[in-house]
Protein backbone atom coordinates (compact mmCIF):
# COMPACT_ATOMS: atom_id res chain seq x y z
CA UNK A 1 0.00 0.00 0.00
CA UNK A 2 1.11 3.32 -1.17
CA UNK A 3 0.26 6.60 0.28
CA UNK A 4 0.34 9.82 -1.17
CA UNK A 5 4.22 10.93 -2.84
CA UNK A 6 5.35 13.65 -3.99
CA UNK A 7 7.20 14.30 -7.04
CA UNK A 8 10.73 14.49 -7.28
CA UNK A 9 12.11 17.54 -6.33
CA UNK A 10 15.84 18.60 -7.66
CA UNK A 11 18.09 21.07 -5.97
CA UNK A 12 17.05 24.22 -8.36
CA UNK A 13 13.21 23.45 -7.35
CA UNK A 14 11.32 24.90 -4.52
CA UNK A 15 11.22 22.61 -1.41
CA UNK A 16 8.02 21.33 -0.10
CA UNK A 17 6.90 23.48 3.33
CA UNK A 18 5.28 22.79 5.94
CA UNK A 19 5.27 23.26 9.70
CA UNK A 20 6.05 20.39 11.00
CA UNK A 21 7.94 17.30 9.51
CA UNK A 22 7.83 14.48 10.93
CA UNK A 23 9.94 11.48 10.33
CA UNK A 24 8.89 7.60 10.14
CA UNK A 25 5.41 6.44 9.66
CA UNK A 26 4.87 4.31 12.76
CA UNK A 27 3.01 4.19 15.34
CA UNK A 28 4.55 6.89 17.46
CA UNK A 29 4.71 9.24 14.06
CA UNK A 30 1.48 8.42 13.16
CA UNK A 31 -0.14 9.48 16.37
CA UNK A 32 2.23 12.67 16.96
CA UNK A 33 0.98 13.58 13.22
CA UNK A 34 -2.58 12.66 14.28
CA UNK A 35 -2.36 14.85 17.00
CA UNK A 36 -0.88 18.03 15.55
CA UNK A 37 -3.70 17.92 12.51
CA UNK A 38 -6.10 17.83 14.91
CA UNK A 39 -4.87 21.01 16.52
CA UNK A 40 -4.92 22.87 12.94
CA UNK A 41 -1.16 22.44 12.41
CA UNK A 42 0.08 21.48 8.70
CA UNK A 43 2.40 17.98 8.84
CA UNK A 44 3.94 15.77 6.56
CA UNK A 45 5.06 12.59 7.57
CA UNK A 46 7.77 11.27 5.29
CA UNK A 47 8.37 7.54 5.36
CA UNK A 48 11.50 5.59 3.82
CA UNK A 49 9.32 2.49 3.66
CA UNK A 50 6.60 2.27 0.92
CA UNK A 51 3.81 1.57 3.36
CA UNK A 52 3.31 3.04 6.89
CA UNK A 53 3.55 1.06 9.74
CA UNK A 54 6.74 0.96 10.91
CA UNK A 55 7.44 -2.31 13.40
CA UNK A 56 3.86 -3.16 12.31
CA UNK A 57 2.91 -5.19 9.81
CA UNK A 58 -0.80 -7.16 8.94
CA UNK A 59 -1.65 -9.07 5.88
CA UNK A 60 -4.53 -10.70 4.87
CA UNK A 61 -4.74 -14.74 4.66
CA UNK A 62 -6.05 -16.52 2.13
CA UNK A 63 -8.52 -17.51 4.09
CA UNK A 64 -9.65 -13.54 4.58
CA UNK A 65 -8.06 -13.61 8.17
CA UNK A 66 -5.75 -10.78 9.19
CA UNK A 67 -2.46 -11.40 10.82
CA UNK A 68 0.64 -9.60 12.08
CA UNK A 69 3.86 -9.99 11.06
CA UNK A 70 5.09 -7.33 13.21
CA UNK A 71 3.98 -5.65 16.93
CA UNK A 72 0.27 -7.32 17.74
CA UNK A 73 -0.36 -7.56 21.67
CA UNK A 74 -2.56 -5.63 24.05
CA UNK A 75 -1.01 -5.80 27.39
CA UNK A 76 -2.67 -5.40 30.29
CA UNK A 77 -2.91 -1.98 31.15
CA UNK A 78 -2.72 -0.65 27.69
CA UNK A 79 -5.35 1.76 27.68
CA UNK A 80 -4.14 4.24 24.89
CA UNK A 81 -4.30 0.85 22.97
CA UNK A 82 -7.27 -0.65 23.57
CA UNK A 83 -9.11 3.41 23.16
CA UNK A 84 -7.52 3.08 19.79
CA UNK A 85 -8.50 0.00 18.74
CA UNK A 86 -12.29 0.72 19.80
CA UNK A 87 -12.18 4.26 17.94
CA UNK A 88 -10.91 3.10 15.21
CA UNK A 89 -13.49 0.25 15.35
CA UNK A 90 -11.49 -3.07 15.45
CA UNK A 91 -12.60 -5.89 17.99
CA UNK A 92 -10.23 -7.11 20.45
CA UNK A 93 -10.53 -10.32 22.02
CA UNK A 94 -8.48 -12.06 24.63
CA UNK A 95 -5.75 -14.52 24.26
CA UNK A 96 -6.17 -18.50 24.99
CA UNK A 97 -3.85 -19.30 26.71
CA UNK A 98 -2.92 -22.01 29.29
CA UNK A 99 -1.94 -21.15 33.04
CA UNK A 100 2.06 -21.51 31.52
CA UNK A 101 2.94 -22.99 28.41
CA UNK A 102 4.52 -26.29 27.89
CA UNK A 103 8.33 -26.34 27.48
CA UNK A 104 9.42 -29.31 24.94
CA UNK A 105 12.74 -30.19 23.78
CA UNK A 106 12.44 -32.56 20.82
CA UNK A 107 9.85 -35.07 21.38
CA UNK A 108 9.81 -34.23 24.83
CA UNK A 109 7.66 -32.64 27.09
CA UNK A 110 9.92 -30.92 30.09
CA UNK A 111 7.77 -31.85 33.54
CA UNK A 112 7.29 -29.35 35.65
CA UNK A 113 8.53 -30.64 38.69
CA UNK A 114 11.61 -31.60 36.97
CA UNK A 115 15.14 -30.61 38.08
CA UNK A 116 15.71 -28.13 35.32
CA UNK A 117 12.17 -26.76 35.83
CA UNK A 118 13.22 -25.98 39.57
CA UNK A 119 16.30 -24.16 39.31
CA UNK A 120 14.93 -22.59 35.87
CA UNK A 121 12.32 -21.55 38.00
CA UNK A 122 14.61 -20.55 40.92
CA UNK A 123 16.53 -18.34 38.76
CA UNK A 124 13.73 -16.68 37.49
CA UNK A 125 12.33 -15.80 40.85
CA UNK A 126 15.85 -14.63 41.94
CA UNK A 127 15.50 -12.05 39.08
CA UNK A 128 11.99 -11.33 39.64
CA UNK A 129 12.84 -10.31 43.26
CA UNK A 130 15.57 -8.59 42.01
CA UNK A 131 14.06 -6.18 39.64
CA UNK A 132 12.48 -5.10 43.01
CA UNK A 133 15.34 -2.84 43.11
CA UNK A 134 18.33 -1.14 41.61
CA UNK A 135 20.63 -3.50 39.47
CA UNK A 136 23.69 -3.59 41.34
CA UNK A 137 26.44 -1.82 39.45
CA UNK A 138 28.73 -4.81 39.25
CA UNK A 139 26.33 -6.07 36.90
CA UNK A 140 27.37 -3.80 33.89
CA UNK A 141 30.22 -5.46 33.40
CA UNK A 142 28.66 -9.25 33.02
CA UNK A 143 26.22 -10.25 30.10
CA UNK A 144 23.79 -12.37 30.38
CA UNK A 145 25.25 -15.20 28.26
CA UNK A 146 28.33 -14.87 31.21
CA UNK A 147 25.07 -15.08 33.64
CA UNK A 148 23.64 -18.11 32.64
CA UNK A 149 26.72 -19.98 32.31
CA UNK A 150 26.70 -20.44 35.62
CA UNK A 151 23.18 -21.72 36.10
CA UNK A 152 23.45 -25.48 37.01
CA UNK A 153 22.20 -27.86 34.09
CA UNK A 154 22.39 -27.46 30.95
CA UNK A 155 18.56 -27.66 29.92
CA UNK A 156 18.03 -25.34 32.38
CA UNK A 157 20.28 -23.19 30.64
CA UNK A 158 18.77 -23.52 27.51
CA UNK A 159 15.31 -22.76 28.80
CA UNK A 160 16.12 -19.69 29.94
CA UNK A 161 18.50 -18.65 27.22
CA UNK A 162 14.75 -19.18 24.30
CA UNK A 163 13.10 -17.09 27.37
CA UNK A 164 15.67 -14.10 27.90
CA UNK A 165 15.70 -14.16 24.10
CA UNK A 166 12.49 -13.73 23.00
CA UNK A 167 11.31 -11.85 25.37
CA UNK A 168 14.47 -9.26 24.82
CA UNK A 169 15.35 -9.93 20.97
CA UNK A 170 18.99 -9.18 22.48
CA UNK A 171 22.57 -10.41 21.69
CA UNK A 172 22.99 -12.46 25.03
CA UNK A 173 26.82 -11.91 24.70
CA UNK A 174 26.12 -8.09 24.46
CA UNK A 175 23.33 -7.24 26.90
CA UNK A 176 23.79 -7.11 30.83
CA UNK A 177 22.48 -8.25 33.21
CA UNK A 178 22.56 -4.75 34.27
CA UNK A 179 20.53 -3.98 31.55
CA UNK A 180 18.31 -6.83 31.63
CA UNK A 181 17.23 -6.29 35.60
CA UNK A 182 16.19 -2.65 34.90
CA UNK A 183 14.45 -3.50 32.08
CA UNK A 184 12.67 -5.99 33.99
CA UNK A 185 12.36 -3.10 36.71
CA UNK A 186 10.82 -0.98 34.23
CA UNK A 187 8.71 -2.99 32.79
CA UNK A 188 7.14 -4.19 36.25
CA UNK A 189 8.35 -7.78 36.39
CA UNK A 190 9.88 -10.56 34.67
CA UNK A 191 6.14 -11.90 35.33
CA UNK A 192 4.34 -8.92 33.55
CA UNK A 193 6.97 -9.24 30.72
CA UNK A 194 6.54 -12.74 29.99
CA UNK A 195 3.19 -13.50 30.84
CA UNK A 196 -0.22 -13.72 28.78
CA UNK A 197 -3.11 -13.48 30.24
CA UNK A 198 -2.46 -10.38 33.02
CA UNK A 199 0.66 -9.73 31.59
CA UNK A 200 2.27 -8.25 28.28
CA UNK A 201 0.41 -10.41 25.62
CA UNK A 202 -3.33 -10.26 27.33
CA UNK A 203 -5.12 -9.58 24.04
CA UNK A 204 -5.38 -9.45 20.24
CA UNK A 205 -7.24 -7.39 17.14
CA UNK A 206 -9.38 -9.34 15.02
CA UNK A 207 -8.55 -6.53 12.17
CA UNK A 208 -4.93 -6.86 12.86
CA UNK A 209 -3.12 -4.57 14.90
CA UNK A 210 -1.65 -2.91 11.67
CA UNK A 211 -4.80 -2.18 10.66
CA UNK A 212 -4.73 0.88 12.99
CA UNK A 213 -1.50 2.64 11.58
CA UNK A 214 -3.54 1.53 8.27
CA UNK A 215 -6.33 3.46 9.44
CA UNK A 216 -4.31 6.24 10.92
CA UNK A 217 -2.36 7.13 7.83
CA UNK A 218 -5.55 6.77 5.55
CA UNK A 219 -6.95 9.38 7.41
CA UNK A 220 -4.17 11.42 6.87
CA UNK A 221 -4.07 11.06 3.22
CA UNK A 222 -2.43 13.22 1.54
CA UNK A 223 0.35 14.30 4.47
CA UNK A 224 2.18 10.99 4.47
CA UNK A 225 4.54 9.97 1.94
CA UNK A 226 5.93 6.94 1.47
CA UNK A 227 9.41 6.43 -0.27
CA UNK A 228 11.23 9.40 1.31
CA UNK A 229 13.86 8.50 3.40
CA UNK A 230 15.57 11.31 5.29
CA UNK A 231 19.23 11.63 4.35
CA UNK A 232 20.13 14.91 6.34
CA UNK A 233 18.73 17.45 8.42
CA UNK A 234 19.74 21.20 8.86
CA UNK A 235 18.60 22.89 11.74
CA UNK A 236 19.10 26.07 13.01
CA UNK A 237 16.94 29.01 15.28
CA UNK A 238 15.01 29.44 12.17
CA UNK A 239 13.87 25.71 11.47
CA UNK A 240 14.46 22.68 9.70
CA UNK A 241 15.41 21.80 6.29
CA UNK A 242 15.09 18.08 5.49
CA UNK A 243 16.83 16.15 2.28
CA UNK A 244 15.36 12.93 1.44
CA UNK A 245 15.83 10.71 -1.57
CA UNK A 246 12.71 12.05 -3.01
CA UNK A 247 12.48 15.68 -1.87
CA UNK A 248 13.24 19.01 0.18
CA UNK A 249 11.22 20.12 3.02
CA UNK A 250 11.23 23.12 5.05
CA UNK A 251 9.66 23.05 8.35
CA UNK A 252 9.61 25.06 11.70
CA UNK A 253 10.12 21.60 13.81
CA UNK A 254 10.94 18.02 12.95
CA UNK A 255 9.80 15.03 14.98
CA UNK A 256 12.11 12.12 15.00
CA UNK A 257 10.32 9.17 15.65
CA UNK A 258 12.44 6.29 14.15
CA UNK A 259 14.76 4.40 17.13
CA UNK A 260 18.26 5.80 17.86
CA UNK A 261 19.81 2.98 15.74
CA UNK A 262 18.16 4.25 12.01
CA UNK A 263 18.25 7.81 13.06
CA UNK A 264 22.16 7.86 13.13
CA UNK A 265 21.74 7.31 9.83
CA UNK A 266 20.53 10.78 8.80
CA UNK A 267 23.37 13.24 8.97
CA UNK A 268 22.17 16.02 11.34
CA UNK A 269 23.78 19.56 10.56
CA UNK A 270 25.49 20.91 12.87
CA UNK A 271 26.07 17.75 14.61
CA UNK A 272 23.97 16.68 17.46
CA UNK A 273 25.25 16.91 20.78
CA UNK A 274 27.35 14.06 22.19
CA UNK A 275 24.75 12.98 24.06
CA UNK A 276 22.90 12.17 21.49
CA UNK A 277 25.70 10.94 19.29
CA UNK A 278 26.16 8.43 21.80
CA UNK A 279 22.97 7.13 22.37
CA UNK A 280 22.47 6.35 18.65
CA UNK A 281 25.91 4.86 18.38
CA UNK A 282 25.89 2.41 21.78
CA UNK A 283 22.31 0.76 20.72
CA UNK A 284 21.57 -1.55 18.15
CA UNK A 285 18.10 -2.87 17.12
CA UNK A 286 17.34 -6.88 18.43
CA UNK A 287 16.88 -9.83 16.17
CA UNK A 288 13.65 -11.07 15.40
CA UNK A 289 12.11 -13.29 12.65
CA UNK A 290 8.25 -13.93 13.13
CA UNK A 291 5.98 -16.51 11.22
CA UNK A 292 2.18 -17.48 11.57
CA UNK A 293 1.11 -20.73 10.11
CA UNK A 294 -2.94 -20.77 9.14
CA UNK A 295 -5.16 -23.58 9.27
CA UNK A 296 -8.57 -24.02 8.45
CA UNK A 297 -9.20 -24.11 12.22
CA UNK A 298 -7.61 -24.41 15.18
CA UNK A 299 -7.71 -28.04 15.29
CA UNK A 300 -5.34 -28.59 18.17
CA UNK A 301 -8.23 -27.47 20.73
CA UNK A 302 -9.92 -30.28 20.04
CA UNK A 303 -7.47 -32.58 21.80
CA UNK A 304 -4.95 -30.42 23.21
CA UNK A 305 -6.52 -27.77 24.51
CA UNK A 306 -3.68 -25.72 23.56
CA UNK A 307 -0.93 -24.85 21.65
CA UNK A 308 1.47 -22.40 23.67
CA UNK A 309 4.76 -23.58 23.58
CA UNK A 310 8.39 -22.61 24.79
CA UNK A 311 10.85 -24.48 22.33
CA UNK A 312 14.28 -25.14 23.42
CA UNK A 313 15.46 -27.40 20.27
CA UNK A 314 17.56 -25.05 17.85
CA UNK A 315 16.29 -22.69 16.83
CA UNK A 316 14.39 -22.19 20.23
CA UNK A 317 11.57 -20.01 20.17
CA UNK A 318 7.87 -19.36 21.48
CA UNK A 319 4.94 -20.81 19.73
CA UNK A 320 1.15 -19.05 20.57
CA UNK A 321 -2.19 -19.79 19.40
CA UNK A 322 -3.34 -16.54 18.31
CA UNK A 323 -6.48 -17.62 16.08
CA UNK A 324 -9.23 -14.98 16.03
CA UNK A 325 -12.55 -15.88 17.26
CA UNK A 326 -14.31 -18.21 15.38
CA UNK A 327 -11.31 -18.85 13.39
CA UNK A 328 -9.60 -19.82 11.55
CA UNK A 329 -6.37 -20.97 12.96
CA UNK A 330 -3.58 -19.05 14.04
CA UNK A 331 -0.33 -20.83 14.83
CA UNK A 332 2.20 -18.09 15.60
CA UNK A 333 6.21 -18.46 16.22
CA UNK A 334 9.06 -16.10 17.10
CA UNK A 335 12.57 -16.32 17.37
CA UNK A 336 14.90 -14.06 18.49
CA UNK A 337 18.70 -12.84 18.53
CA UNK A 338 21.12 -14.93 16.95
CA UNK A 339 19.18 -17.77 16.04
CA UNK A 340 16.74 -15.58 14.10
CA UNK A 341 19.70 -14.51 11.86
CA UNK A 342 20.85 -18.54 11.89
CA UNK A 343 17.71 -18.44 9.54
CA UNK A 344 18.57 -16.08 6.76
CA UNK A 345 20.32 -18.81 4.63
CA UNK A 346 17.46 -21.18 4.73
CA UNK A 347 14.57 -20.60 2.03
CA UNK A 348 10.96 -21.06 2.57
CA UNK A 349 10.45 -24.17 2.74
CA UNK A 350 13.52 -24.74 5.58
CA UNK A 351 12.57 -22.41 8.01
CA UNK A 352 8.82 -23.70 7.93
CA UNK A 353 10.28 -27.16 8.34
CA UNK A 354 12.33 -26.26 11.27
CA UNK A 355 9.82 -24.46 13.29
CA UNK A 356 6.98 -26.70 12.89
CA UNK A 357 9.12 -30.23 13.05
CA UNK A 358 9.58 -29.76 16.53
CA UNK A 359 5.87 -28.99 17.49
CA UNK A 360 4.23 -32.03 15.22
CA UNK A 361 5.00 -34.75 17.48
CA UNK A 362 3.25 -32.48 20.60
CA UNK A 363 0.24 -31.44 18.51
CA UNK A 364 -0.60 -33.53 15.09
CA UNK A 365 1.44 -33.99 11.92
CA UNK A 366 -1.48 -31.60 10.64
CA UNK A 367 0.65 -29.01 11.96
CA UNK A 368 3.52 -29.56 8.99
CA UNK A 369 0.35 -28.47 6.50
CA UNK A 370 -1.17 -25.08 6.94
CA UNK A 371 -2.72 -23.37 4.01
CA UNK A 372 -0.33 -20.66 4.28
CA UNK A 373 2.87 -19.65 5.77
CA UNK A 374 3.68 -15.88 6.71
CA UNK A 375 6.91 -14.93 7.56
CA UNK A 376 9.28 -11.68 8.60
CA UNK A 377 12.93 -11.37 9.60
CA UNK A 378 12.84 -7.56 11.16
CA UNK A 379 16.10 -7.55 11.12
CA UNK A 380 16.51 -7.57 7.67
CA UNK A 381 14.02 -5.01 6.66
CA UNK A 382 16.02 -1.71 6.24
CA UNK A 383 13.86 0.20 7.23
CA UNK A 384 12.73 -0.90 10.58
CA UNK A 385 16.52 -2.34 10.78
CA UNK A 386 14.81 -4.64 13.48
CA UNK A 387 13.06 -5.53 16.47
CA UNK A 388 11.43 -5.34 18.57
CA UNK A 389 13.14 -2.25 20.27
CA UNK A 390 16.08 -0.67 20.33
CA UNK A 391 19.06 -2.05 22.97
CA UNK A 392 21.93 -0.75 25.09
CA UNK A 393 25.59 -2.21 24.36
CA UNK A 394 27.44 -3.12 27.21
CA UNK A 395 28.74 -0.45 29.21
CA UNK A 396 26.11 2.07 28.05
CA UNK A 397 23.84 3.12 30.45
CA UNK A 398 22.04 5.94 27.72
CA UNK A 399 19.94 2.69 25.83
CA UNK A 400 17.67 2.35 28.73
CA UNK A 401 14.11 2.56 28.75
CA UNK A 402 12.95 5.18 28.55
CA UNK A 403 15.34 6.72 26.42
CA UNK A 404 15.84 10.56 26.66
CA UNK A 405 13.95 12.52 24.47
CA UNK A 406 14.94 16.22 25.19
CA UNK A 407 14.19 18.56 22.41
CA UNK A 408 17.96 19.42 20.12
CA UNK A 409 16.61 23.23 19.03
CA UNK A 410 13.55 22.79 16.89
CA UNK A 411 14.47 18.69 16.46
CA UNK A 412 12.11 16.99 18.93
CA UNK A 413 12.46 12.79 19.76
CA UNK A 414 9.72 10.35 19.28
CA UNK A 415 9.42 6.48 19.26
CA UNK A 416 8.12 3.93 21.63
CA UNK A 417 11.76 3.97 23.60
CA UNK A 418 10.83 7.11 24.68
CA UNK A 419 7.77 6.35 26.80
CA UNK A 420 7.47 6.96 30.14
CA UNK A 421 5.66 3.42 30.93
CA UNK A 422 5.65 0.41 28.15
CA UNK A 423 8.38 1.33 25.90
CA UNK A 424 9.07 -1.01 23.45
CA UNK A 425 5.20 -1.77 23.17
CA UNK A 426 2.17 -0.36 20.93
CA UNK A 427 1.11 1.40 24.06
CA UNK A 428 4.42 3.38 24.43
CA UNK A 429 4.68 4.25 20.84
CA UNK A 430 0.77 5.62 21.40
CA UNK A 431 2.11 7.66 24.76
CA UNK A 432 5.71 8.98 23.23
CA UNK A 433 3.23 10.11 19.94
CA UNK A 434 1.10 11.88 22.57
CA UNK A 435 3.97 13.41 24.26
CA UNK A 436 5.68 15.10 21.32
CA UNK A 437 2.67 16.46 19.50
CA UNK A 438 2.14 18.19 23.03
CA UNK A 439 5.68 19.82 23.76
CA UNK A 440 5.84 20.49 19.82
CA UNK A 441 2.32 22.30 20.07
CA UNK A 442 3.61 24.43 23.21
CA UNK A 443 7.08 25.02 21.33
CA UNK A 444 5.16 26.90 18.16
CA UNK A 445 3.84 30.32 17.61
CA UNK A 446 0.05 30.71 18.40
CA UNK A 447 -2.20 31.26 15.69
CA UNK A 448 -5.10 34.16 16.02
CA UNK A 449 -7.31 31.13 15.26
CA UNK A 450 -5.40 29.07 18.22
CA UNK A 451 -5.47 32.28 20.57
CA UNK A 452 -9.55 33.29 20.00
CA UNK A 453 -10.55 29.41 20.40
CA UNK A 454 -8.33 29.69 23.87
CA UNK A 455 -10.67 32.53 25.76
CA UNK A 456 -13.99 31.14 23.91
Amino acid sequence: MKQGRADSVGDDEQPMVTTVAVVGAGMSGLIAARELSRQGIDVLVLESADRPGGRMMTETSPLGSRLDLGGQWVGHGHHRFTALADELGTKLFPMRTPKQPAFIEGSRKIPALSPTMLMANLALVAWELRSKTAAPERWASKTVEDWLSKVPGHKARRLLEVLVSVSTTADLNRFTMHAFAEAIRYQGGLMTMLGTDGGAQEGLIVEGAGTLSERLASDLGPRVLTEHRVTSIHHDDSGVTLHTTSSTVRAAKVIVTVPPPMSARIVYEPPLPASRTALEQNTYMGSVYKAIAVYERPFWREHKGHAEFMILDRPGGAAFDTSPPGGPGHLCVLVAGPEAREFDHLGTAGRRQAILGPLATHLDRKILDPVSWHEKSWHLDEHAGGGYTALPDPGATDGYFPMPSQPVGNIHWGGTETASEHAGYIEGAIESGERVAREVIEGLPRTTAQRESDTT
